[in-house]
This record gives C-alpha cells, sequence and structure tokens, in this order.
C-alpha cells in the first residue's frame, strides 16, 4: 500500500482466486480511514490512489511492466523459493526481486534464483503505514545498485529504510527485539516483576525515548560530555549486570503457561479481545505518526 503514494502503479497477485481482489478492498477501507484522519501520505487522494491498484490471479500479468518485485508471503524458506522460482521466468534481468521475510537468511531465501544479484530483502515492520522502518539485507551475491534502488524507493514512498551491510540471522531489528524479549521474559520468570509492569517498563520508560531516539544516541545524551563520557561512568556497571544475564529462555512448559496466564488476565486471547487491541495499537501509532510528522 505505501507504494501507492509515490504515484506508482501496483498490481497485487495472490494464487488464490479472489484473494487480491479482497486484498484491495481492505485497502480500501484503510486508504478513507487515512484520509479522514489527515494521515494519507503523498499529494494523491485515496480516490487517485486506489486507481494506480489492480488485482491478478495471473502471475504473468502482475509482472508485466514490473521494475521491483515485492513477495509477501507466510514464513516458510521453501514456499518463499519456488515464489522466486517462478518470478524469476516471468521478468527480465533488470528487475529487482525482493522479500518481505522477517528471519530467514537472504543467501537462503534467493538461492534457487539463477540472476541472484538482483535481489534483496526488504523487511517492513507491521503495521507499515505507522511504523516506517524497511530493513534493507542483501546476500553475498547483492549488487550494491540494488540496494541503492531499494533505499531510493522506500525513502520515496516515504519509508525509513536502514541498511544492512551483510547478511545476520533475525536482521537487526529482530536481534534487538529477540534481547529485550529474552531479559523480559527471565524477570517475569524469576519472580522480579508482573508481565504488567515489565510492559510499563518499556511503554512508559525507554519507550518514551526510544520513540524518537535510538540507544546509541541516549547514551550520547546521557552524560554531560557525551558518549565517551558515559563510557567512562557506567561501563563497569553496564558490563557487571550483563554478566549476571541467565541462559536463554525455553518459552516453553510450565513458565510460558504461566505468563500466558498472567497476559491473558491483561488481555484476553480470543480474536474479540485481540482485535480491539490491535486496532488500540494502530489508532496509536497513528497519534505517535502525527506527532513525529
Amino acid at each position: 500500500m505505501v507504494f501507492l503514494s509515490g504515484g506508482y502503479k501496483v498490481k497485487i497477485y495472490d494464487n488464490q482466486p479472489g484473494q487480491a481482489a479482497k486484498a484491495i478492498m481492505e485497502i480500501r477501507k484503510q486508504l478513507e480511514e487515512l484520509q479522514q484522519s489527515h494521515m494519507l501520505r503523498g499529494s494523491l487522494s485515496a480516490t487517485e490512489q486506489l486507481a494506480l491498484l489492480s488485482s491478478h490471479d495471473d502471475l504473468a500479468l502482475a509482472l508485466e511492466g514490473a521494475f521491483f518485485v515485492q513477495e509477501s508471503i507466510f514464513e516458510d524458506l521453501e514456499a518463499k523459493q519456488s515464489v522466486f522460482k517462478a518470478l524469476e521466468t516471468h521478468v527480465g534481468e533488470g528487475v529487482v526481486l525482493s522479500s518481505s521475510t522477517s528471519c530467514l537468511m537472504p543467501s537462503n531465501v534467493f538461492s534457487r534464483v539463477q540472476n541472484r544479484t538482483r535481489c534483496i530483502v526488504s523487511h517492513p515492520v507491521n503495521p507499515p503505514y505507522y511504523v516506517r522502518l524497511v530493513e534493507l539485507v542483501p546476500h553475498p551475491e547483492t549488487l550494491p545498485t540494488v540496494v541503492d534502488l531499494a533505499y531510493s524507493l522506500m525513502t520515496e514512498v516515504g519509508q525509513a529504510p536502514v541498511r544492512l551491510n551483510k547478511e545476520i540471522d533475525g536482521f537487526a531489528l529482530n536481534r534487538v527485539q529477540y534481547a529485550i524479549i529474552a531479559e523480559s521474559w527471565r524477570l517475569v520468570k524469576d519472580g522480579i516483576i508482573s508481565v504488567k509492569d515489565i510492559d510499563l517498563v518499556m511503554s512508559e520508560g525507554l519507550g518514551m525515548r526510544y520513540a524518537f531516539i535510538g540507544p546509541m544516541e541516549t547514551m550520547h545524551l546521557n552524560a554531560p560530555e557525551g558518549l565517551e563520557d558515559y563510557l567512562q561512568r557506567y561501563r563497569q556497571g553496564i558490563r557487571r549486570v550483563l554478566a549476571t544475564f541467565g541462559p536463554i529462555p525455553e518459552f516453553a512448559g510450565e513458565e510460558a503457561a504461566a505468563i500466558n496466564k498472567e497476559i491473558g488476565e491483561l488481555i484476553p486471547g480470543d480474536q474479540e479481545h485481540l482485535s480491539a487491541r490491535r486496532e488500540r495499537r494502530d489508532q496509536l501509532l497513528m497519534g505517535l505518526s502525527k506527532l513525529k510528522k
């Protein structure tokens, strides 16, 4: 959907007949809501953006005239490999093939592609219209010009791309996220803090500053004379605390059941409650996006 704000024609393809058309109906609803909230990107109205969008049940027809193809299927390596093997037979050598995978290694995703130099991971973060980050992850054969094109395109349509210089398991966002998840899980499991309160540590603590500045700038600003001063003051304490971190949690068994019970008391796990909470999340992210603009 974000490509529409750049004025590009966007073709949606799904191998299940009718699914692409259903996706457009959902996008129509989202665009109209964004327009009403004065959060629509670009200079085109919702109607004008929708005119750029088309659905297709035929892959070859969907790929006609494409210069950038974004795959967004479920996280299954073999399925993604099959998709890219099929895509390559329908597009020219200059067409960039991009995957939305959040954690699969690019070199594995594109292993069945003959011309791997034009392949790249462009990992968006959900929901991408409000959370603008896109991780651009090359594999060893990706041409620098492909990274540059993906970076320019994502910037043009209003996303916030970051370049990884080489592939690594989990990329950058999930490696940082998993570190936070692991320590939060350990603190709850060990009875140090409740589920409700560890979430407040992030939403009312770290998250308040991290919505605008990252961990490196945080360190730089948290000492009178910048990062070097910060390290002089806190290096030993950081290392001491890090040495107390426990093993990687199993995220299973009794500890998982206990934490699931606790979060379920705060937010029941049925679809009605989860959908309402996701809608709340998106509305809050919309408000934060508006503030950051």
